[in-house]
């Protein structure tokens, strides 16, 4: 048995007398097989006190922090997010005409009007959806209307005046953070408001306040809890018994929540309906992350296989101004080789007509010699016959 056991042991059952309830109920019985086996030990050990309340789910948190049942603890935690003294006056009803029609992804969402008639959303998001900085605009936009409208319709026409619209907090608290939030590992509140760079003091009245509770529990590793801040945000992320009964230690004003809590596991029918509904809608939750995520992997490969066709559409372009180009030069090769080949027939006219009239003068050689033999036997006939005449004499 831990310290939170022992602790709370007037108001925590052991394991063996909450199983033994759960069996012997139908009911109870068919929703407990009906979640999965470690769905089973998470519930046993938070109804046990082996591990903290999951304090996070929207029945468990406004179970301890609904104004209608204890104004003064959303006053506190609001008060130290806000670095003022806050006193809630009402709280209000979900607005079903929402600009971000996104209901379904908060797991919490509680809109209250303080004394000085601004109005706080606090919202609650366990899963780290994509946007998250435009996912903040709308969500804050939503309460500048409800702002706007209400004030409308408490004021005649006549009347009305935007002096009268007040601040708007948006207070997001993220179980798991986006991206953008975890890369600034050593802070986990961020506060916002909307400035001019040219310093004019202008209150544009939305302002944000967006708290990393996982990089708070890594913030607070081997570290005791100090302020009122920072025992908000263990009784807000921490399960660890240790770490629970620090946090009562002390502040004692946190034991009180945690009765409430414990409280609601003596009526076991309740509490696993509530455990029910936080299953359900992380379910629901993790399928819309799960799409989101696949969507945007399916925009980048969607991106990817338009460059592919800008870069093939290209590649074709080129390949073609190419082909382009060596059709040219067989053109002018062709061409050329024409140029040689009538050149070469050209030669060839020219040799003929030059072995021509080599033969010609062949034939002209060869009677002059046939010519010149002919002289040479005359003149040796003649000279023979001048002989013979000079013998005779």
């Amino acid at each position: 048995m831990n310290q939170l056991q022992q602790h709370f042991s007037g108001i925590l059952r052991t394991r063996e007398q909450l199983i033994e309830e759960i069996m012997k109920d139908s009911g109870k019985y068919h929703l407990y097989f009906k979640w999965t086996k470690a769905e089973q030990d998470n519930f046993l050990d938070i109804c046990t006190g082996a591990k903290g309340m999951r304090i996070l789910s929207d029945s468990f948190f406004k179970e301890v922090m609904n104004p209608e049942y204890s104004g003064t603890r959303l006053e506190s935690l609001l008060s130290e997010l806000l670095h003022k003294k806050v006193k809630i006056v009402q709280i209000l009803p979900n607005d079903s005409t929402r600009i971000a029609d996104e209901v379904a992804l908060l797991i919490t969402d509680i809109v209250v009007e303080l004394e000085d008639g601004c109005l706080a959303n606090v919202e609650i998001q366990k899963i780290p959806f994509n946007f998250p900085a435009g996912r903040c605009a709308c969500y804050s936009s939503d309460l500048m209307l409800r702002q706007y409208k209400r004030v409308r319709e408490r004021m005649s026409s006549s009347s009305f005046s935007y002096r009268n619209i007040k601040n708007v907090y948006l207070i997001v608290i993220y179980e798991k953070s986006p991206i953008e939030l975890l890369q600034m590992p050593e802070e986990y509140i961020h506060h916002a408001k909307q400035v001019f760079d040219t310093g004019l003091a202008l209150d544009m009245l939305q302002e944000y306040v967006l708290i990393s509770l996982d990089n708070f529990q890594k913030r607070m590793q081997n570290k005791s809890i100090e302020t009122l801040t920072e025992a908000w945000l263990t009784f807000l992320g921490n399960d660890d018994p240790v770490r629970i009964m620090e946090l009562i230690s002390t502040y004692p004003e946190f034991e009180a929540m945690y009765q409430t809590l414990y409280s609601v596991c003596l009526n076991t029918e309740r509490v696993m309906a509530m455990f029910s509904e936080e299953l359900h809608e992380l379910d629901r939750n993790t399928i819309k992350y799960m799409i989101e995520e696949q969507q945007e992997e399916l925009d980048a490969l969607m991106k990817q296989l338009e460059e592919g066709r800008l870069e093939l559409a290209n590649t074709n372009a080129e390949l073609a101004d190419t082909k382009a180009e060596i059709a040219s030069r067989n053109a002018e090769l062709a061409d050329t080789r024409a140029e040689i080949a009538s050149r070469n027939a050209e030669l060839a006219n020219r040799d003929a007509e030059l072995a021509n009239k080599d033969a010609a003068l062949a034939d002209r050689d060869a009677a002059l010699a046939d010519k010149d033999a002919i002289i040479a036997a005359l003149r040796l006939l003649m000279m023979l016959n001048i002989a013979s005449l000079a013998d005779e004499k």
